[in-house]
């Protein structure tokens, strides 16, 4: 049908497997973090809190990941594109749920975007970044296979 839009989403085990890559990524690099994986649409596939992780970063991760989707755009890349303009800065900062911090990676198959991943935790954007960027790569990876 011409006026329907087909999507596609990530599973749950996929979903796992993008999580426990971002947790062994997040152990390598000291950190404990929060990772959550979610839809095209933003909507929760699956999540999870490593041990000591700080528990306010929960939010931040899925902020992160329903950014990174919603924008078929990386956080960090967000933030790359609104820094220099300080009232395009003030406005997204109005934006409920937009999170702009390194750690948000959308999950694209080809063109399409399919879902995307947030990390936030006990470190830095970078290290949040490296370890969304890791499970991007096991999801995609495991989809391409």
């Amino acid at each position: 049908m011409p006026h329907l839009i087909e999507s596609r989403s990530p599973s749950r085990e996929l979903a796992r497997i993008g999580i426990e890559r971002a947790v062994t990524e997040s152990v390598a690099l000291g950190c404990r973090t929060c990772v959550a994986v979610v839809d095209a649409e933003g909507r929760l596939v699956s999540y999870d809190r490593m041990d000591g992780a700080p528990f306010q970063s929960a939010q931040h991760a899925m902020d992160k990941a329903i950014s990174a989707a919603g924008n078929r755009l990386a956080t960090h890349e967000m933030w790359e594109y609104v820094k220099d303009d300080p009232w395009l800065r003030q406005g997204v900062n109005k934006i409920e749920g937009l999170n702009l911090l390194g750690g948000g990676v959308p999950i694209k198959v080809g063109d399409q975007v399919v879902g995307a991943v947030g990390v936030s935790g006990s470190c830095g954007m970078a290290e949040d970044r490296a370890a969304a960027e890791a499970a991007v790569a096991a999801i995609v990876a495991a989809i391409t296979a």
